[in-house]
C-alpha cells in the first residue's frame, strides 16, 4: 500500500537516520506539472499545495505557515500534519486492553486528542525514501516507542505521498506494532480552502459526504456508541450543500463530527468519502479512502492564527476531511477496532483527486 518519491527539483537524497541522531526537520516539493505540494518531515506535514482553477490559476489550496519553527508552536492547529499514535479523541485519557489499563495525556478537556502533548504530529521522521519522474513521491518514517504518551509497544510508522497523476496524490500510511498490542489510528489533519488559503472562511463552499450516518457525542466531544441517520439533519451533507447553510444548527461552534462512511463508489480499491468544490474558481477535491469514518471539522477553534504569505485565519477558515477509524474506539467495543497485534500491519490510505468544473 506503499509508494515512494520527491521532487525532480531535489536531486540530493537526504542522508537516512541511523538511530544515532535525530534526523533533521525540513522541506521538500513534489511536482509533476500540475500539482505541487510542499512537505516537511516535521509531522510529515503538508505545508502548501498548488493546484489550478478552471482557468489555469494556481492556487495554494492548505492553511499551513511559513517556517518549520511554527509547526513547533503549542498552538499551531495540526495544520497539515499526520496525527497519532491514535487520532482524535479518547475518552478520559484511558483505556484497557489485555487486563492492563493505561493512561494518556489529557490535553483536550478531559480526553486525550491526536496521541497526546507530543504525538507524531510533534516529532521529526526520517526520509528513507524520494523518487522523481513522473510519479514523484517521498516516504517519512518514524519509530515510537514503548510507553510514548502512554502507549504500548515500540512501533514503525511510515507514511508515502505520491502525486499519481496530474489530477491526484495519494497517501499510504502503515504502522507495525513490533512487540505488544495497541490501538492505532493515523489521520491526516489538512485543512482546505479551494479559494486559496488566505482566502476567508469556507462556508459558501459546497460539500458531499458519502456518510449517512454519524456517531454523535456527548458534551466532551465523545461518542455516545450509537450511530445516528443524518437525514433531516443539519449533518445531513448526503447531497452536495454549503458548508455554512445549517452549520448554526449544529451544537457548539460548528462541524467536528465522524461520518460513518457508506461502501459505495470506490477508485483504486478505495470508497468516496466526499467532494468539496469552491463556487469562485471551480476548483473541486474528491477524496477516498479505506477507513471506516472520517471526520468534518470546520475549524472552529482556529482564531486570529498567523498563517503564511501573512495570511490571518479565522474561525471556519478552512475544513478538514480526517479519514480514521472512529473516535474513542477502544472504549467502544462496537466500533471497529483499532487494536493491531505485535507483527500485524496496519494500514490506511487517501487519494486526493483534484478538478475543476
Amino acid at each position: 500500500m506503499f509508494l515512494f518519491s520527491d521532487t525532480a527539483k531535489e536531486t540530493k537524497q537526504p542522508a537516512m537516520s541511523t538511530g544515532a541522531a535525530d534526523p533533521k526537520a525540513e522541506k521538500f516539493e513534489l511536482d509533476n506539472g500540475t500539482i505541487r505540494v510542499t512537505l516537511t518531515n516535521y509531522g510529515a506535514a503538508i505545508t502548501s499545495l498548488y493546484v489550478p482553477d478552471k482557468h489555469g490559476n494556481v492556487a495554494d489550496v492548505v492553511l499551513g505557515f511559513d517556517t518549520i519553527e511554527a509547526y513547533k508552536n503549542d498552538n499551531a492547529p495540526y495544520f497539515g500534519c499526520i496525527v497519532g499514535r491514535v487520532a482524535n479523541r479518547i475518552k478520559e485519557g484511558k483505556f484497557n486492553l489485555n487486563g492492563e489499563e493505561y493512561t494518556l495525556p489529557i490535553n483536550n478537556g478531559p480526553n486525550s486528542l491526536h496521541g497526546g502533548n507530543k504525538g507524531f504530529d510533534k516529532v521529526v521522521w526520517s526520509v528513507v525514501e524520494r523518487k522523481d519522474g513522473e510519479k514523484p513521491s517521498i516516504t517519512f518514517k518514524y519509530e515510537s516507542h514503548d510507553g510514548e504518551e502512554g502507549y504500548p509497544g515500540d512501533v514503525i510508522v511510515t507514511a508515502t505521498y505520491i502525486l499519481t497523476s496530474s489530477k491526484t496524490m495519494r497517501l499510504d500510511m502503515e504502522a507495525v506494532p513490533k512487540n505488544k498490542i495497541t490501538p492505532i489510528n493515523l489521520a491526516q489533519h489538512t485543512y482546505w480552502n479551494l479559494a486559496g488559503h488566505n482566502s476567508g472562511n469556507v462556508l459558501e463552499h459546497l460539500v458531499q459526504i458519502s456518510g449517512s450516518q454519524i456517531t454523535p457525542v456527548d458534551e466532551n466531544s465523545i461518542p455516545t456508541g450509537e450511530l445516528l441517520p443524518v437525514k433531516d439533519t443539519a449533518f445531513d451533507f448526503t447531497s452536495e450543500k454549503k458548508v455554512g447553510s445549517s452549520i448554526r444548527e449544529v451544537p457548539g461552534l460548528g462541524y467536528d463530527h465522524n461520518y460513518v462512511l457508506d461502501s459505495g463508489e470506490k477508485k483504486e480499491g478505495l470508497k468516496h468519502v466526499a467532494k468539496v468544490k469552491d463556487p469562485a474558481s471551480s476548483r473541486v477535491l474528491n477524496l477516498w479512502t479505506d477507513s471506516p469514518g472520517v471526520q468534518f471539522y470546520t475549524a472552529n477553534y482556529v482564531n486570529g492564527v498567523a498563517g503564511k504569505d501573512k495570511a490571518v485565519y479565522d474561525k471556519h477558515s478552512g475544513l478538514c476531511l480526517e479519514t480514521q477509524g472512529f473516535p474513542n474506539a477502544i472504549n467502544q467495543r462496537n466500533f471497529p477496532s483499532i487494536v493491531v497485534q505485535p507483527g500485524d500491519k496496519y494500514k490506511h490510505s487517501m487519494l486526493f483527486e483534484f478538478s475543476a468544473e
